[in-house]
C-alpha cells in the first residue's frame, strides 16, 4: 500500500482519483490547492511515496509545487502531472523540472491506476 498525496483544485477530479486509488488499495491524502500541498509535505515530506499534481490551480502552481518537491525539499518521490493543459512548452517545463509522468485531462482512471503501479515499481 502507498501513501499517494493528491494535489488539485478541482472537486470532482480529487474525488474521483480518490476513489480510484483507494480502490487500488493506497492511502490516499488531498490538497485542495498547491499551497496545502506545500503544507502537507513540510509535515511530514518522507510520509509520502507518490505525489499526483494538476499543473493550473491558485496559490501555487503545479510546476512550482514540483520545482519545491525537487529542489527545496530534494526528495526523490515520483511525481505525476495532470493537466487540461495539453501545452508542449508546459509539459517541457514540468519534466525539465522533475516531473516523472505526465497525464492530460480527461484521462482513463484504469490509464492512471498503470502509471501509479509503474511509477512506484521504478521508485
Amino acid at each position: 500500500m502507498a501513501r499517494v498525496l493528491i494535489v488539485d483544485d478541482d472537486y470532482m477530479m480529487l474525488k474521483t482519483i480518490e476513489h480510484r486509488l483507494k480502490g487500488d488499495g493506497h492511502q490516499v491524502f488531498i490538497a485542495k490547492n498547491g499551497q496545502e500541498g506545500i503544507e502537507l509535505l513540510e509535515q511530514g515530506a518522507d510520509s509520502y511515496d507518490l505525489v499526483i499534481t494538476d499543473m493550473l490551480m491558485p496559490f501555487i502552481s503545479g510546476l512550482e509545487l514540483i520545482n519545491q518537491i525537487r529542489n527545496e525539499y530534494a526528495m526523490d518521490i515520483p511525481v505525476i502531472v495532470l493537466s487540461k493543459v495539453g501545452n508542449e512548452d508546459t509539459i517541457l517545463q514540468a519534466f525539465e523540472l522533475g516531473a516523472d509522468d505526465y497525464l492530460t485531462k480527461p484521462f482513463s482512471p484504469n490509464e492512471l491506476s498503470i502509471r501509479v503501479k509503474k511509477s512506484l515499481i521504478r521508485r
